[in-house]
């Protein structure tokens, strides 16, 4: 019988984008990754998991090795990677019931085409395959010119999966003024008048008429701050502090549960609607909304060090906690999720196992770092179960997420982002220190 408990989870530990790869300390990781996972198996026990102080883990739960769920990953992409041949398209979805994925092509107003190349980066970083690496430059490099797109917001989610992990993981320094020019590109869509990034043009979205910011905007942030530390100027920074301000201020209810779509009136800032595009009412609770604002958050505390920032990334995660069901993999919106017909999103999991990892590391308590880093555990573990997992299944590494249900689309099918948050997620665990974790 073996008992272990999280020691000393800092920001030096942890995933961030700083002048390395991840701060690592890293040392003997396949054998951290194996304690990480068998912690795993302590979640399945409800008292424990509810209090996320770590037990006896019993000798026979040790089939939950390592490198398991990062050998199912890569085994997944060797069969899709070679269907993959036409760089001028990026795969985005798998249709349910279907096995490989359905590719759209690299248009500039196509957000999720960054996140195939990340995957690729990611498991670079995991492997140190040089194979991943020359899939990741070539996949990454067919969109350079994307680094003028001020037509939308999705510029960070297009260039930073990208170009990002290319310059971090894969030390790739020619991409710095890509990510510069892309980051001015992003800034540009700024209003100091409301406060916020613009997210979406209102010809693409004439529901709403003046200026519109949406949660997913959050997690572009990251691209401002990488640039503004990278030669980029002050500005960038100035803008994401005070885009999470706003957004923090306008975007959540008293509840801390988060509206998906804000429309303000681009000259006085005032909030003109609170409003829903993929959630099933403008009331709802849209799941990955949540999880965006979790992420979110998580990243600007890093990045600015104001507690505020911290304070509130615990209150609206604690909230997305509350509402989980066993499994912590959410129904596609909240308040269907008592009808089990509803459909899971696997990327909202994904999404928040990859922050809260992060999360757990900045906390001071002890019994928030291992609550925090326990629930982590969890989601990873479903997700990489058979009722989760496409192995054997389809192309993909998880399956059953929802992208739009409440417009008609993406329901039940795998999608590129809920495996590239998955993927991040493993690479997070792996660059953990051993000493974060002691057997006793």
């Amino acid at each position: 019988m073996y008992a272990y408990t999280i020691k000393n989870l800092t920001t030096n530990n942890l995933m961030k984008y700083n002048n390395t790869p991840y701060a690592i300390k890293s040392v003997n990781h396949f054998k951290n990754l194996f304690f990480v996972f068998l912690l795993a198996c302590l979640l399945g026990c409800n008292n424990s998991e509810k209090k996320g102080i770590a037990t006896v883990v019993p000798e026979s739960k040790a089939n939950l090795i390592l490198n398991t769920a990062i050998k199912a990953c890569e085994s997944q992409l060797e069969i899709a990677v070679p269907k993959l041949t036409d760089l001028t398209k990026h795969p985005r979805l798998i249709e349910t019931n279907e096995k490989a994925w359905k590719e759209v092509p690299n248009g500039r107003l196509v957000w999720t085409s960054g996140f195939y190349p990340g995957v690729l980066w990611y498991m670079y970083d995991l492997t140190q395959n040089e194979r991943w690496k020359t899939e990741a430059i070539k996949r990454t490099e067919v969109f350079e010119d994307f680094k003028t797109i001020t037509e939308h917001h999705d510029i960070g989610f297009m260039m930073f999966p990208a170009y990002g992990n290319g310059y971090i993981i894969g030390k790739k320094e020619e991409y710095k003024d890509i990510l510069l020019a892309s980051a001015a590109s992003l800034a540009s869509r700024f209003n100091p008048n409301v406060g916020t990034i613009k997210s979406w043009s209102n010809k693409m979205h004439p529901r709403w008429q003046q200026h519109i910011t949406i949660i997913d905007n959050m997690l572009n942030l990251e691209l401002l701050f990488w640039a503004a530390k990278h030669g980029g100027d002050q500005k960038f920074y100035d803008i994401a502090v005070k885009h999470a301000e706003t957004t923090m201020k306008n975007h959540f209810r008293n509840d801390y549960t988060s509206w998906h779509v804000l429309e303000y009136d681009s000259i006085t800032g005032q909030v003109l609607n609170k409003h829903t595009k993929q959630g099933y009412a403008d009331n709802s609770r849209w799941s990955r909304g949540q999880a965006w604002g979790i992420y979110g958050y998580t990243l600007v505390y890093r990045e600015t060090k104001d507690k505020k920032f911290l304070d509130f990334a615990k209150k609206i995660t604690d909230k997305y906690l509350s509402l989980l069901p066993e499994d912590y993999v959410p129904c596609w919106d909240f308040d269907v999720q008592e009808n089990p017909k509803e459909e899971k999103d696997a990327s909202a999991a994904a999404v928040v196992a990859s922050a809260l990892l992060e999360l757990s590391g900045y906390m001071d308590n002890q019994a928030d770092k291992e609550r925090y880093f326990n629930a982590a555990i969890k989601m990873l573990t479903s997700l990489s179960s058979d009722a989760y997992s496409g192995v054997g299944k389809a192309d993909s590494f998880l399956l059953h997420s929802t992208g739009a249900k409440s417009l008609g689309h993406e329901i039940d099918v795998a999608l590129i982002y809920a495996d590239y948050y998955y993927i991040e997620a493993l690479s997070r665990l792996k660059h953990m220190t051993s000493n974060n974790l002691t057997d006793e």
